[in-house]
């Protein structure tokens, strides 16, 4: 595909030979003639000078070598994110359903489907149009799911959950899993309580592999339209998660959790339950969130606090053997001084 018709289907300007074939796509420092790579983290400017790639996707106003071709992009991490599907498209899935998948006779499954091999779907279900249910894949009585869903093998949703259009659920994620709830009884022994409640993802959500979305207690556990939900993650019950949020890998939400529109929770970030998370909020890695966060935020550390405050609580832990020392040094010269005043 030559170099015109990529910035064509981008919409990016050429700088250079526009007749020049590309044949693949890669990162900086992997690129091989005929590639086209992108700079989109300007801390990866010294690769520009070694990369062996044909062409690139930079900002306007960026510095390009003289022997690269540049595609100039307003979002060079976003166009190459579409050009690799240029170049590697989605595999194609035929309609129809395979001997060995079990359908409910009361499933009611739209045009296109796809049901993969040992794939179970059970009474009551409603699943949209163009649905893939790669193999494996289990949906419980009651389900109700959209339109271009698509399940890779092992994952499950469960009894009554209710599934938008254009959902992902990547290798054995998990949705309406029971959520965590058990009464103590005089004896101390821990009743099971029956979550009598759903899991609700709305369009566009994707859950990536092993994750689970716990049903509510009663009522609904809900993930916002476009969030996106990493590996090994897991959403208590009763949680609400906004629209556009990214749950990074091992983020762990006790129940009741509100999290707001376009947050960012960084790998293993624990949520201690019953609290909220304003929009706009960024908690870094591996914090700890016991209590409220306000909207716009950016906090740190267990407990989490404003980012600023953690990290020059982080400086001062840091220097702690040595303002132990000082402190040491101050009482043995204030005690001298006492001595020496009597």
């Amino acid at each position: 595909m030559n170099l015109q018709r990529i910035a064509e289907k981008l919409g990016c300007t050429i700088e250079g030979d526009a007749t020049l074939e590309i044949s693949g796509v890669a990162g900086l420092d992997d690129a091989r003639p005929g590639d086209l790579t992108f700079l989109s983290n300007r801390k990866y400017l010294r690769s520009l000078a070694t990369t062996r790639a044909s062409a690139i996707l930079i900002a306007p106003g960026e510095t390009c070598p003289k022997n690269l071709a540049a595609l100039r992009s307003q979002n060079p991490y976003l166009d190459f994110a579409r050009a690799i599907e240029l170049f590697h498209p989605a595999p194609h899935y035929a309609p129809g359903v395979h001997p060995t998948a079990i359908i409910a006779p009361s499933a009611k499954i739209g045009v296109g489907a796809h049901i993969g091999p040992y794939c179970y779907v059970a009474d009551d279900v409603q699943i949209g149009d163009r649905a893939v249910l790669h193999s494996f894949v289990t949906i419980y009585s009651g389900a109700r799911i959209g339109n271009h869903f698509f399940a890779h093998s092992h994952a499950c949703v469960r009894e009554n959950c209710r599934i938008g259009d254009r959902v992902i659920l990547q290798n054995g994620a998990v949705i309406g899993s029971d959520g965590f709830g058990f009464a103590p009884d005089a004896n101390g022994h821990w009743y099971k309580m029956r979550q009598a409640g759903v899991a609700v993802l709305e369009d566009d959500v994707e859950i990536q592999a092993h994750s689970a979305i716990d049903r509510a207690t009663v009522g609904e556990t809900r993930i916002g339209r476009g969030a996106k939900i990493d590996d090994l993650v897991l959403v208590g019950h009763a949680c609400k998660v906004g629209e556009d949020t990214l749950l990074c890998g091992q983020v762990g939400l006790a129940g009741s959790t509100e999290i707001g529109k376009h947050c960012i929770l960084a790998g293993q970030v624990g949520a201690a339950g019953h609290l909220t998370i304003g929009d706009g909020t960024t908690v870094s890695s591996q914090s700890g969130v016991p209590g409220d966060v306000p909207a716009g935020a950016v906090y740190s550390g267990y407990p989490a606090m404003d980012n600023l405050s953690w990290r020059k609580s982080v400086a001062v832990f840091n220097r702690l053997p040595e303002l132990q020392k000082e402190l040491r040094d101050l009482r043995a010269a204030v005690a001298r001084f006492l001595q020496s005043s009597d």
